[in-house]
């Protein structure tokens, strides 16, 4: 464990990491929030809904009314998805996990029909899942890696809404976790920039081709949240640190403040 500039003391942990190790804990299963029935009886897939965006968006969709899904990659895992899961059903809804590595093709497929069978259909479909690894240099990036995070970050999109598409009548969802790493680029997140870039392309062709059948595409940006997927040293200390906010601090140094007070980032773009 170690602190960074401010004091703070934050954890490092091994890919794909676990939402029980990570100190502080995220406040990601939205305690307190009252729902309105929004999404009464509706049926969703969350792929990476074992911890961070996946987990509260689980969560928050089983308070609105929602039966859940949700695929993570490893046995590391399991504690999360099982955590995930438990407030699913003290919502009063349905939850089923499986694990899966999405970056095959074939496991794309097998959940999309797993999560189906469990919850007799298909109305949401949350692409979420994804995989970085921060490099110091081009040269430092593997050809390995860059075929895995493509795999991961946008193949797995491709797979899991082609066949969810079948089972997703008129007024059903897609949604797509793009980040603002897609927009402008990240030196140490060369690969996972990439992929993001592409779900954003992805996500606006889909709404093109899909628009005739009636499905809504949205595409969510990824702010800067404490989750296992970036909770290297690596990751926090590249992420907008050349950027100052009115107050003196890195822009890096105040989105760790604002995450650990359970806000939202990037600071530079929520300025007083």
């Amino acid at each position: 464990m170690a602190a960074d500039e401010g004091g703070h003391r934050s954890t490092a942990q091994q890919y794909p990491g676990s939402t029980e190790a990570m100190s502080p804990t995220p406040r990601d299963t939205m305690d307190g929030w009252r729902g309105s029935d929004l999404l009464a009886e509706r049926r969703a897939l969350i792929t990476g809904g074992d911890s961070g965006i996946g987990r509260a968006v689980a969560s928050l969709f089983a308070k609105e009314g929602a039966d859940v899904a949700i695929c993570y990659l490893s046995e590391m895992e399991d504690a999360d998805a099982q955590r995930t899961c438990e407030v699913i059903r003290g919502a009063g809804r349905t939850a089923a996990a499986f694990r899966r590595d999405l970056a095959d093709p074939g496991a794309c497929r097998d959940v999309v029909a797993a999560s189906v069978d469990a919850l007799g259909g298909l109305d949401i479909v949350v692409n979420n899942i994804a995989y970085q690894n921060p490099v110091e240099s081009l040269e430092e990036l593997t050809d390995e890696q860059w075929r895995r995070t493509f795999a991961v970050n946008i193949d797995s999109y491709f797979h899991v809404t082609k066949a969810a598409l079948p089972h997703l009548a008129e007024g059903s969802v897609i949604l797509n976790t793009a980040s603002i790493n897609g927009l402008r680029g990240n030196k140490t997140l060369i690969d996972y920039a990439a992929t993001k870039g592409a779900v954003l392309a992805l996500t606006y062709s889909l709404a093109q081709t899909l628009r005739e059948r009636g499905m809504g595409r949205r595409r969510h940006e990824r702010a800067r949240r404490a989750t296992p997927l970036s909770v290297t040293p690596t990751s926090w200390r590249h992420y907008d640190d050349e950027r100052r906010c009115g107050d003196g601090r890195t822009a890096g140094a105040a989105d760790r403040d604002r995450v650990r007070a359970g806000g939202r980032g990037p600071a530079h773009r929520h300025r007083p």
